[in-house]
């Protein structure tokens, strides 16, 4: 059955007319009470141009943003606006990492809607980096209420902290631009003049004018080898002091031997001149490096704001009850609060209290986790059903959350092995070449002195590896574009080179095959009630708890119907009192019914107090709907070769229905984390398998697997954790990515041959005085050329 899309976020609607927006004089159905909200705030600020100009489905909103999700006060706090609020003047500015944002008109939406707030002077919005930069008046206007007002249009904004270390790659950045800047203006002015040199070799070319365009030349050469080139000599410098030889010491000497032989010729009068050689070798060898960099720098941008997993302010509890605190003043063993709906501040044990967590934002999976005394608890997750007491054990640096990160960037800064073998290949490659000129300067210098400096120039530049250096980068980046636009991000090395290897996929269920979001499936009564009064009592007893399943019901409340006396029984369900009868909803064990282990689905009970026995009323079908593209991603994964299995903690038969629906063979069912791990080092065995993961609860197998993929809609772990996140949830996406990965090394394998073929076909010629330097600096740049141009190819695929 093929249901109707949601007009704001472009998910299946699998609620029928419950909600809808009037959006242009029409009546736009939407998948949840979430988007109906967002979509509504979006009308009711005049902001339709939003719909009419976005080229991206805007974000799914799961529910309604909780209330506790909604109150931003403590951002307004003086001890914590210090850290990322600048103040001037009674104006305040500061930089603001947003959520969501999927293409420019998510960023002119933004920008109106927090302009209508009376004392904001100022809100420009990166579409590219996702984040803000607002300025408002104090007096007039809080913080918080710019926060909320985001928040109102389905965007999640939290301020941003600017590190030490990105503040060096945004100062090294802007020093790179300005090195490649000047070496590409330069190379477009001394082209010039070489072509009426070149031309001066076929037409009668006065003394004069010669020396002219020589002059002028030297002039533009001058600061690209001074200052362009600096980063090869000093890094050519650094390899030579550690004993080794890598392609920019060949390149410092052919840059350097060019430009003093050119100098020389100038000065004199006499020989030939080649800046536009030297010019032209600096432009494309940085253009390589910017390339590299760019695809370096790339994959940190959206993890550089993790920092906001972790709330700011914690009730410390000390002899005069409980004190709200900055979360960074916690001490280790200090005794915290926290109450139902709130964020934990610290890692740390519970001491008092039970109640059950939502590590969601760890683990992926929706369904809190019981938590008694003894029981360890993360920051930045969410307690649900009962206040607790917990005792610090870890702060900072110290925390879960700051591990996973530490980890994630230490595998960004790791090269791809294609990439590690293109620099061992240029290494000897450098070191074979120094050897040849140097060789042949002493044959020549024997045969034919006058000679022995040109052919050893030519020898240098011909050969110079800038086509091998710039073979992966350039690809590399190319294909990113391409996951961009498709709606992957790349976060480890590697990516490239193991795609088109996986011959095995293991899929987790909860948030990967399935949506993540629980919703109400088939209601059963059994006693003297229709469905709609059982899904009302439901719902009214489920009204104040903040579980996944509170939530798939909270579209059937009833304003009749109020629950008193509800108490939560962490898991197992909530019992309470309405219009005197004692009502209890749950599972099988809290309800009094008999479990059949033959029944494929998962269901809670409600049931009744009578005569001192449990009556059952009803059972309701909880449902996790299965993603619209999930059958036929896994098909496609079978046409090219993949064997499919789901590795699941669910012990449900939901699995295997599942499964059966998919047309999934390979199921386990019930695993632990370190089961996964061995299923995982099993299938390893025999071939390269990746693994969708969900995050903390998964690492041990995500970090064993060759691959790892988290869902866009994951954890914030979790996709800081994997090596590729798919934004947009759309599970076809992977094997395109495949498709663009096994395109991409076809593409640098023939870069590295033309390359490699290209220094074997002319090392033979230069060395035998039949290729003069400037004709080598042409074959050095068209090398290059050819090689940026055949990666550029991948540009063109459609996706």
């Amino acid at each position: 059955m093929t249901h109707p899309s949601c007009f704001h976020c472009q998910e299946p609607v699998l609620t029928g007319q419950q909600f809808v927006t009037r959006i242009n004089d029409r009546d736009e159905l939407m998948c949840c009470p979430g988007c109906q909200a967002v979509s509504q705030a979006i009308v009711d600020a005049g902001l339709l141009s939003y719909y009419k100009f976005r080229t991206e489905p805007g974000s799914k909103q799961n529910a309604l943003v909780p209330e506790a999700l909604t109150q931003f006060s403590a951002y307004d706090l003086p001890e914590v606006q210090q850290d990322f609020v600048h103040s001037e003047d009674n104006i305040e500015s500061v930089s603001l990492s947003i959520d969501g944002i999927t293409c420019a008109a998510c960023a002119w939406l933004i920008e109106h809607k927090v302009k209508q707030l009376t004392g904001v002077s100022q809100v420009l919005v990166n579409s590219t980096t996702q984040r803000a930069m607002i300025s408002w008046d104090k007096r007039t206007v809080k913080l918080s209420d710019i926060l909320g007002q985001i928040s109102r249009i389905g965007y999640q904004a939290a301020p941003y902290q600017v590190d030490e270390q990105e503040l060096n790659n945004k100062l090294n950045s802007r020093k790179f631009l300005l090195r490649l800047g000047l070496a590409g203006f330069a190379t477009m002015q001394v082209m010039m003049f070489a072509l009426a040199l070149y031309t001066g070799y076929f037409t009668d070319l006065d003394v004069q004018y010669r020396d002219y365009f020589r002059w002028v030349s030297m002039l533009f050469a001058t600061p690209v080898v001074l200052y362009s080139a600096q980063p090869f000599y000093f890094s050519a410098i650094r390899t030579l002091l550690s004993g080794k030889l890598n392609m920019d010491v060949s390149v410092s000497i052919a840059i350097g031997g060019a430009y003093v032989a050119s100098c020389f010729a100038t000065v004199n009068g006499t020989g030939e001149v080649y800046f536009e050689s030297v010019s032209m070798f600096t432009f494309f060898l940085l253009l390589g490096r910017y390339f590299e960099q760019k695809a370096r720098q790339k994959a940190s941008v959206s993890s550089s704001n993790l920092h906001k997993l972790v709330p700011l302010t914690a009730h410390l509890m000390n002899d005069n009850g409980q004190e709200e605190i900055p979360a960074k003043k916690l001490r280790l063993n200090d005794v915290i609060l926290v109450k139902p709906g709130e964020m934990i501040a610290a890692d740390g044990v519970v001491i008092e209290g039970h109640t059950s967590i939502n590590e969601a934002m760890l683990t992926g999976e929706q369904m809190p986790i019981e938590k008694t005394v003894a029981s360890q608890v993360y920051a930045g997750t969410i307690n649900v059903d009962q206040p607790i007491k917990v005792s610090v054990t870890a702060l900072g640096q110290d925390q879960l959350v700051a591990e996973i990160i530490r980890l994630q960037e230490l595998a960004s800064n790791t090269k791809p092995a294609i990439a590690l073998l293109a620099d061992k290949l240029s290494r000897y490659f450098s070191g074979t070449i120094l050897t040849i000129a140097t060789i042949t300067y002493l044959v020549w210098h024997q045969i034919s002195p006058e000679d022995a400096f040109w052919v050893t120039l030519s020898v240098l530049v011909a050969t110079c590896p800038c086509a091998l250096a710039l073979a992966t980068p350039t690809a590399v980046t190319c294909a990113t574009a391409i996951f961009t636009r498709l709606g992957i991000i790349t976060r480890k090395a590697g990516v490239f080179e193991k795609l088109p290897q996986i011959k095995h996929v293991v899929f987790d269920k909860t948030g990967t095959l399935t949506c993540g979001t629980l919703s109400i499936g088939q209601t059963q009564c059994m006693a003297d009630l229709t469905n709609t009064q059982a899904l009302a009592i439901a719902a009214a007893l489920e009204a104040g708890s903040r579980h996944p399943i509170a939530a798939a019901f909270a579209m059937f409340a009833d304003n009749a119907l109020v629950a008193e006396e509800v108490h939560h029984e962490v898991g197992f369900g909530v019992r309470g009192r309405i219009d005197g009868t004692d009502y209890f909803i749950g599972n099988a064990v809290f309800t009094g019914e008999s479990i059949d282990t033959r029944d494929p689905t998962q269901k809670i009970w409600l049931a009744r107090s009578c005569n001192e026995q449990l009556e059952v009323l009803a059972s309701f079908e909880i449902q996790d709907n299965i993603r619209q593209d999930s059958k036929a991603t896994v098909e496609m994964l079978k046409q090219q070769g993949c064997r499919i299995s789901i590795a699941s903690g669910d012990s449900s038969g939901h699995v295997h229905q599942l499964a059966k629906e998919l047309g999934i063979d390979d199921v386990h069912s019930g695993l632990t984390p370190a089961d996964k791990l061995a299923l995982v080092t099993r299938l390893q065995q025999h071939t390269r398998v990746a693994m969708f993961g969900d995050g903390i609860n998964d690492a041990p197998v995500l970090a064993g697997a060759d691959l790892s993929v988290a869902m866009g809609s994951g954890s914030a772990i979790a996709k800081n954790s994997a090596d590729l996140i798919l934004l947009g949830d759309h599970l076809s996406r992977f094997t395109q990515a495949v498709s663009v990965a096994k395109l991409t090394t076809q593409i640098i394998r023939q870069n590295l041959a033309w390359a490699l073929g290209y220094n074997a076909l002319i090392l033979p010629l230069a060395v035998t005085g039949h290729v003069a330097p400037y004709i080598a600096a042409i074959g050095m740049s068209a090398s290059s050329l050819i090689v940026v141009g055949n990666s550029l190819r991948l540009l063109r695929v459609k996706v």
